[in-house]
């Protein structure tokens, strides 16, 4: 029987349950994922604790982004193909054995990426952009200084800076930005010019 992490209380992660579900049928326009990996993001220990600017109904189950493999297609649903490799990204609900979404909340995952690169990807890259290409209209050549770079949004920035073509200091505890770099930035420059 599928498995999903509940939150039944607000608080810490160790008031988590691991719980036994159903899957319902799948609605027209709809696409079931069977999950692999999900990331781990700040928002989601917010929203557990009830400190987040979304707060779903309870009981709920936390997680805003997996990746797996799509499973199964609703009537109506096209550009998706069952076994197709996928990114999701969720406001909530992403741990679980399987999810079931909109076709717009999937990425296809590159080829490169494990399902684990997968599930911390979006959002962390995602807030990363919005603040240095949206918000903060990085240019080439400019000096970029990310406090907390240790971090997912915090190594993604130092990522993407460097990939805009920025001076890169980075500020976390020493050694750890080194390191974390070297496991996924290979991964992200193949995903940027491929």
């Amino acid at each position: 029987m599928p498995k999903r992490v509940v939150c039944r209380e607000l608080g810490p992660p160790e008031c988590l349950r691991l719980e036994n579900f159903a899957s319902r049928p799948l609605e027209p326009g709809k696409v079931r994922v069977a999950v692999r990996a999900a990331g781990i993001n700040f928002s989601d220990i917010l929203m557990v604790a009830g400190q987040y600017q979304l707060k779903p109904e309870l009981p709920f189950t936390p997680g805003v982004e997996a990746a797996g493999e799509v499973s199964e297609l609703g009537d109506g649903v096209a550009g998706v193909a069952v076994g197709d490799r996928v990114m999701v990204k969720m406001r909530y609900g992403a741990y679980a054995d399987g999810v079931v979404v909109a076709p717009s909340q999937l990425t296809p995952l590159p080829q490169n990426f494990d399902f684990a690169e997968g599930a911390t990807f979006l959002a962390a890259h995602g807030t990363a952009h919005h603040a240095l290409v949206d918000r903060g209209a990085l240019k080439p050549g400019e000096v970029l200084l990310v406090h907390g770079a240790g971090g997912g949004v915090g190594l993604a920035a130092v990522e993407i800076g460097r990939l805009l073509g920025a001076t890169v200091i980075a500020a976390a505890k020493a050694g750890h930005c080194q390191s974390a770099r070297r496991r996924s930035f290979g991964a992200l420059r193949a995903r940027a010019v491929s």
